[in-house]
């Protein structure tokens, strides 16, 4: 039987190594649960909720591992990478970044030093300080964990999208692919007055009312990044392929699987669509509709007439691992 492309392409994503990562979290969080004691969401969003201390607003922990092979292969790259991962995560949830922590192993002193080397530049680049943490120079093979702290006013999160809601994709395409791995990097060449004010964008926005739900797009590609967010809101979604922000000539299974430098899916209502997307627009930002948020456990990728299913969670979590 032949299969339809698009449902090739929905296959093809299901068994991607980004979505396999993703599925990890639930054989984690079936044994912790959803709801961690101290914190104000529940897990599976990009950064735990901690409640302030002086009471008005939030504080966010971020906290990222790198693959090995990658450590490995770029060392440099993977530094700067730990630290922009977790930047990202708190700008998703509307936040301002505080400060950043590693965790560091490595066979020898040199192959440290271009992995600290690489979070130093981004560190400074984006103006977070890097205040401290972990190190082993005597470990069998590279490895990086990298934490971020950071203070939201209003929160951005994973729970809050609801049917109606259009989809938002907000992405830089001022960049390049880091061949072999599946990272559209347009930050590593950005001017660091650039990193900052895109970062602070989700935050302001946030801040003004535009926006209340979203998540950065990670490993799992902008498809996966959709299946986490509507499964924290219990909701489905449609997503419309031929909208999607792309670079010219991407093939499409690869820029559906990326990992871009600066990439956030946000949940908008529809009288403040046209408001977030100029802002981003503003800052030379692509930001396209590309979908709606409905009122159903199926995620569905469409392309013209034809649609193809691409998850449906009421029958199969994503990330949750049935711990919903």
């Amino acid at each position: 039987m032949t299969v339809a492309p698009l449902q090739a392409l929905a296959d093809a994503l299901r068994s991607s190594r980004g979505f396999a990562h993703k599925q990890d979290i639930g054989r984690v969080l079936g044994r912790l649960g959803l709801q961690t004691p101290g914190t104000t969401l529940p897990n599976g969003d990009d950064c735990a909720v901690l409640p302030e201390p002086a009471g008005d607003g939030h504080l966010l922990l971020a906290i990222e591992g790198l693959v090995a092979d990658f450590v490995r292969a770029m060392p440099w790259f993977a530094g700067w990478s730990g630290v922009m991962v977790n930047l990202s995560d708190v700008a998703a949830m509307g936040g301002r970044p505080l400060a950043v922590v590693d965790a560091l192993w490595s066979s020898d002193e040199a192959a440290g030093a271009e992995i600290v080397a690489g979070m130093q530049a981004a560190a400074e680049r984006y103006g977070v300080p890097l205040v401290g943490g972990h190190t082993n120079l005597r470990a069998g093979e590279p490895n990086l964990a990298v934490a971020v702290l950071g203070r939201a006013r209003r929160l951005i999160s994973s729970f809050a999208a609801r049917p109606g809601d259009r989809l938002l994709a907000a992405i830089d395409l001022r960049g390049r692919w880091m061949d072999p791995y599946p990272f559209w990097n347009a930050a590593t060449d950005a001017p660091a007055e650039r990193l900052r004010g895109d970062l602070a964008l989700l935050p302001a926005l946030a801040e003004d009312g535009l926006v209340d739900a979203g998540k950065d797009i990670s490993m799992a590609g902008l498809p996966g990044t959709l299946l986490m967010l509507c499964e924290c809101s219990c909701v489905g979604a449609r997503l419309d392929l031929a909208a999607l922000p792309q670079p010219p000539g991407a093939d499409r299974l690869r820029w559906l699987s990326a990992f871009p430098s600066f990439g956030h899916l946000l949940a908008v209502r529809p009288t403040h669509a046209c408001a977030v997307q100029a802002a981003f627009a503003a800052r030379g930002i692509a930001c396209a509709d590309v979908g709606e948020v409905q009122g159903t456990s199926q995620v569905l990728l469409a392309d013209g007439t034809e649609e193809a299913l691409l998850w449906d969670l009421g029958r199969q979590p994503f990330i949750t691992g049935g711990a919903r």
